[in-house]
């Protein structure tokens, strides 16, 4: 799904890229939208081809940290899906040889890039609810099963949903206030039969603010996706950002309209504007998941600053391994 709805589409409306090989073990279901793509059975037939410079890994997580290890020890530019890595150790292992050797090595998260986070961002930047004491987030699905023949719901390192859809949330709070003081977690199995973690509440604490990050995958009627609260007002943000749905019916970045939201999905401000009370829609930002590959083009060949740095993908998770030491003992864990 990462590679045919994400980063084939988002690399081939790139004029600075061009797709050469995909590496499918026992399939060739990338040939329906790629027939001129090769096609290999061995991750190191991509190591081995000199054309390559860039290879994305977006493997099931536990394979992340070996494949990015041997792309950069071929000398490879790397992108490794979210989550990074499965532990914090394997993160700073990569970041060092991708130092050493002078590669790019960076994490796709996208949703950095999602139309209602880049508001959200401007909405707490404008500090337009006054001083922000409480941030809450939630990234709900309603899924009362449990999907078989997946490795996303099995046990094993980096399975379950804090490492899949809590990647996402906790990059977008460190993106908006840095590393918090410490973290209370609780993770839970909800739906009958599971195995792996399918909900989350976690809390990171800061000096003067706290923000709130829920997941699950029992949400049938969804809330706001996002809530602030400050000394001024409120700032609240219903829907989800139409750039995936858009790539899975085959638009891309460029179209008229990409990225835009219906004026229904706009987020509601309730403020305090000097001495006027404001209460009305913001216009959403347009999404922009185009910017990832326009940034990783102007890294290598341009020396610019990588949008996503791999130390911050480490940060993400840190603050996993956190919450689950939290999680297990029932307790606040000082970062």
């Amino acid at each position: 799904m990462s590679g045919k709805v994400f980063h084939g589409p988002l690399l081939t409306a790139n004029p600075h890229f061009h797709l050469r090989k995909v590496f499918e073990r026992t399939t060739e279901k990338s040939k329906a939208d790629y027939p001129q793509v090769a096609v290999v059975r061995r991750f190191e037939e991509l190591l081995e081809d000199n054309a390559i410079e860039l290879i994305v890994v977006n493997t099931p997580n536990a394979l992340h940290f070996d494949m990015a290890r041997k792309a950069l020890e071929a000398g490879k530019h790397v992108v490794v899906e979210k989550p990074f890595t499965v532990t914090a150790s394997e993160a700073r292992q990569l970041i060092d040889l991708a130092t050493q050797r002078g590669l790019l090595l960076t994490v796709f998260q996208n949703r950095r890039w999602d139309g209602d986070f880049r508001t959200v961002q401007q909405v707490v930047a404008q500090q337009l609810v006054g001083k922000l004491v409480e941030f809450e987030a939630h990234y709900d699905r309603y899924r009362n099963y449990v999907e078989s023949n997946t490795w996303k719901e099995e046990t094993g390192p980096g399975s379950g949903i804090l490492y899949n859809l809590g990647s996402h949330m906790i990059d977008q709070t460190l993106a908006l206030f840095g590393l918090p003081d410490s973290i209370t977690a609780e993770l839970s199995v909800q739906r009958p039969g599971g195995v792996i973690d399918d909900s989350y509440h976690l809390v990171l604490h800061y000096k003067d603010l706290r923000a709130i990050l829920k997941s699950s995958y029992l949400v049938r009627e969804p809330g706001p996706r996002y809530l602030l609260h400050g000394t001024d007002g409120s700032f609240l943000k219903w829907g989800l950002d139409p750039q995936e749905d858009a790539l899975k019916a085959g638009r891309l970045p460029g179209e008229a309209g990409w990225g835009t939201e219906p004026e229904a999905w706009w987020g509601l401000l309730n403020t305090q504007v000097g001495k006027l009370h404001f209460t009305g829609k913001v216009e959403t930002l347009p999404g922009a998941y185009q910017y990832f590959y326009e940034n990783v083009h102007a890294v290598i060949r341009k020396g610019a600053v990588s949008a996503v740095k791999a130390e911050e993908a480490m940060h993400v998770i840190r603050i996993i391994e956190a919450a689950q030491e939290s999680n297990q003992k029932r307790q606040t864990v000082i970062l």
